[in-house]
């Protein structure tokens, strides 16, 4: 057995949208993907005053993908043209398959726009492989008692096993394409092993706090780029820590995208973009 080195780290670009505090480290000037995690936004930590005008993300269409977005802080509303429904609260996550197309629209309950309160999000893009980039869409929302807990053995880290297996307990999210992923409270000193990554990319982000993979250290806001070669990692909390934390198989298509569409082609692209102007996209929402 052999562990993954740390290629590069990658420090997360601010790109706020409107009053919502942004931070993006993928894609960004030196890192267009990792095969097959696509796009990371890190909204927030802030606090909205009582009154506010909430999240600014409402209906817009996707096609090609899936996405992930973990409510760390706050509340969040999804609705889609498919009838999907749900506020999903702290520690929450929602899994959404775009597949062929939907809209949906992601903003914040009047709750939380007439109290106001903290808010910090994560959405991340996974790719859908050529065959599946037209499944049919679905969506889960599940609140955060209903994802199961892990404790390491140092009993120093808790591992929030959103999809795939740790443990003996298995995430309740089913990966269309065998993802693996979790959130990883970490107290100063401990640390996570994960093996079986042979031809499996890592996607490691840092939240919050600071943790080493030998010889790097990585601070919040940055994510680790690893080389390909080897079959395991080991994480080390050098101060209390929250990391994002997922791996899978590359896909290795060719990805063409334009805005809200991830496709393999062009012409692939121009037929979302027809189809979504047509209405194929499902009810009104």
């Amino acid at each position: 057995m052999t562990y993954k080195t740390i290629r590069r780290v990658h420090a997360a670009m601010r790109d706020d949208i409107g009053d919502l505090i942004t931070q993006r480290p993928v894609p960004g000037p030196q890192l267009d993907q990792i095969d097959p995690f696509l796009f990371l936004n890190h909204h927030g930590p802030q606090v909205y005053p009582a009154g506010n005008r909430g999240l600014p993300f409402g209906p817009h269409p996707h096609r090609g993908f899936e996405t992930v977005t973990f409510i760390l802080d706050g509340l969040l509303a999804h609705r889609d043209s498919a009838g999907h429904e749900s506020i999903i609260g702290p520690g929450g996550v929602q899994w959404m398959t775009a597949g062929s197309g939907l809209v949906h629209a992601e903003v914040s309950p009047q709750e939380f726009m007439q109290r106001g309160g903290p808010l910090e999000i994560l959405q991340l893009w996974v790719n859908l492989p050529p065959a599946l980039k037209m499944t049919a869409p679905r969506y889960t929302g599940l609140q955060s008692d209903q994802i199961p807990v892990v404790e390491t053995p140092d009993g120093k880290a808790r591992l929030h096993l959103v999809a795939g297996e740790y443990g003996g307990a298995t995430g309740p999210f089913v990966s269309l394409t065998g993802v693996f992923m979790s959130t990883v409270e970490m107290q100063a000193g401990a640390r996570l092993h994960l093996g079986n990554l042979l031809q499996r990319n890592v996607f490691l982000y840092v939240v919050r706090g600071i943790v080493r993979v030998e010889p790097d250290s990585v601070t919040a806001f940055h994510l680790c780029e690893f080389e390909p070669d080897g079959d395991e990692i080991e994480i080390i909390a050098e101060r209390d820590s929250l990391i994002l934390l997922g791996h899978a198989e590359p896909i290795g298509a060719p990805v063409v995208a334009h805005g809200p569409f991830v496709m393999n082609t062009r012409e692939e692209i121009n037929e979302a973009i027809r189809d979504y102007q047509a209405g194929r996209f499902g009810a009104p929402i």
